[in-house]
């Protein structure tokens, strides 16, 4: 049985990758999600209450995941 940083590792390769897709698809029959989401990173923060507290960091993954989905589109 995977330990507890295996198993978090997986979930978050398994729901990056369906975040992904779904975004491609709405995108694709809803033109804008990608806009939309762009304009919302504003408000996107680190919640973090210690030093590891990064809210571009979070913002920047948030970036490239809208600049792939923007790239990849629907396959």
């Amino acid at each position: 049985m995977a330990d507890t940083a295996t198993l978090a590792r997986q979930r978050e390769i398994a729901t990056e990758h369906l975040l992904f897709k779904m975004m491609e698809f709405v995108e694709d029959r809803h033109r804008g999600l990608l806009d939309f989401l762009e304009q919302s990173l504003d408000h996107l923060g680190d919640p973090a209450i210690d030093g590891t507290k990064d809210d571009e960091a979070v913002r920047t993954i948030a970036r490239k995941m809208i600049t792939g989905a923007r790239k990849q589109g629907v396959n």
